[in-house]
């Protein structure tokens, strides 16, 4: 038998507060309104950890902080350079740190070789001298 009523799905819950940043799990004063702000679309869920995510928010914002400088507006100007600086310095912070991180894995990788290096020459001594 087919039913042509339409089936009620309960909303889906989000998991560990994933979207959601005022930490409540429903809106509370009823007001659900959606924040047209331009902003918007560089709050990112964590940190940002990809260099290549970091660098295309910097081109980011120094486009808007020319596009602000066409408008004239100079506070708008200043407030997108600001941002473009910390997220400049924080592609930084990301290079160093993929740099040690990378120096550590060949320093590791260097010292599991030496290893692997003097066990094969024991070795080999031991079946030299047992023949």
């Amino acid at each position: 038998m087919i039913n042509n009523r339409r089936r009620n799905y309960r909303p889906r819950t989000q998991k560990n507060n994933f979207r959601r940043r005022n930490g409540s799990s429903n809106s509370s004063n009823g007001s659900n309104f959606n924040n047209n702000n331009g902003n918007l679309n560089f709050n990112r869920n964590g940190l940002m950890t990809n260099p290549h995510a970091v660098e295309k928010t910097i081109q980011k914002f120094q486009q808007m902080a020319k596009d602000a400088q066409s408008n004239g507006d100079p506070v708008l100007v200043e407030n997108y350079l600001q941002h473009a600086d910390h997220y400049a310095r924080r592609l930084v912070e990301l290079n160093e740190k993929n740099k040690l991180d990378t120096n550590e894995i060949k320093k590791d990788s260097s010292v599991n070789t030496n290893d692997e290096n003097k066990l094969v020459s024991k070795i080999n001594n031991e079946t030299a001298s047992s023949s």
